[in-house]
């Protein structure tokens, strides 16, 4: 089962009871409302008077939930996981220390190309020639040692947005970037209690390296999976909505990446699920029971 999203954007009082999320809003024009802790995956915390309490949120962390705080310019700024996710935790920490330099470059390799890979499916939706990053993905050596994820990036980017928006890519640049990054931050939250569900460390990468950053893995593991945030975006824009403030409508929308379609083998699932395949076959990977990780291809259809 999908776990659910909840979004405050309004002062709210929140608080558990009965093992339940019991949220009380301060306008008194809504009754207050309860929601099961076990169905919530997420939870984001987006008002300055929003308050809640600490068996709250102890029992969202007992329960595997993210919740992910935001600033008063309404972007993510903090996240809350729980220290133990999974019964086998210890030995697969062990696991995911000792893991080799090639085994980790191979799998920097397959997480590669399989990013490429789907930018490329959502280059051939929008009629845009790709075959180079057929190419690309095609080619990537162990540890991507080419960078040929950086000549992808380098195109995709510079053609994947209508030509008069002149985009570029940088995180603190004109919209639609505010779009993409509110996008990839939900999406990393994902990845990261996904990570902490099979018992791996989000701190330690295969790739990523920064010392101030607590979730180099998950940084690693959510590229292939930042396309389905840029298709998104892509039908904001063909919608004709107005895009230079983070509305609580675009919100919604963004908010909805948990639940999109992903693709493994012919079989589709909601993203979230999906997520937990992707983790659980990395900690397979670490344990030495198998050699690839699970990355869903994107089929755009519609």
């Amino acid at each position: 089962m999908i776990k659910r999203t909840l979004y405050f954007g309004n002062p709210a009082y929140l608080s558990k009871k009965d093992k339940q999320l019991v949220i009380k809003f301060s306008d008194g024009e809504r009754e207050d409302t309860r929601v099961p802790i076990e169905d919530i995956g997420i939870v984001v915390l987006d008002h300055q008077q929003i308050t809640i309490s600490h068996g709250a949120l102890m029992e969202l962390t007992r329960h595997n939930a993210a919740v992910i705080t935001c600033s008063e310019t309404h972007h993510p700024t903090g996240l809350l996981m729980p220290l133990d996710g999974h019964t086998q935790q210890s030995e697969r920490f062990a696991a995911q220390i000792e893991a080799s330099v090639p085994l980790k470059k191979q799998l920097w390799q397959q997480t590669i190309e399989a990013k490429i890979y789907n930018q490329h499916i959502v280059l051939k939706k929008l009629g845009i020639q790709s075959e180079n990053m057929i190419y690309w993905s095609n080619n990537v050596k162990s540890g991507d040692s080419e960078n040929h994820e950086a000549r992808a990036a380098a195109y995709y980017w510079g053609n994947v947005f209508p030509a008069e928006l002149n985009f570029r890519r940088e995180r603190g640049g004109a919209p639609p970037n505010n779009l993409l990054n509110y996008g990839y931050a939900i999406l990393r939250a994902i990845v990261a209690r996904s990570l902490v569900s099979s018992g791996l460390l989000p701190t330690l990468s295969i790739h990523h390296h920064n010392k101030y950053n607590a979730y180099c893995l998950a940084d690693d593991i959510m590229e292939p999976y930042r396309p389905f945030v840029d298709r998104i975006v892509l039908e904001i824009i063909h919608n004709g909505e107005d895009y230079e403030e983070l509305t609580p409508s675009l919100k919604k929308q963004l908010l909805a990446i948990a639940a999109v379609d992903v693709e493994f083998d012919g079989e589709t699932s909601p993203l979230m699920v999906g997520m937990s395949r992707t983790t659980a076959s990395l900690a397979r990977c670490y344990e030495g029971q198998a050699r690839k990780i699970i990355y869903p291809t994107m089929v755009w259809t519609d």
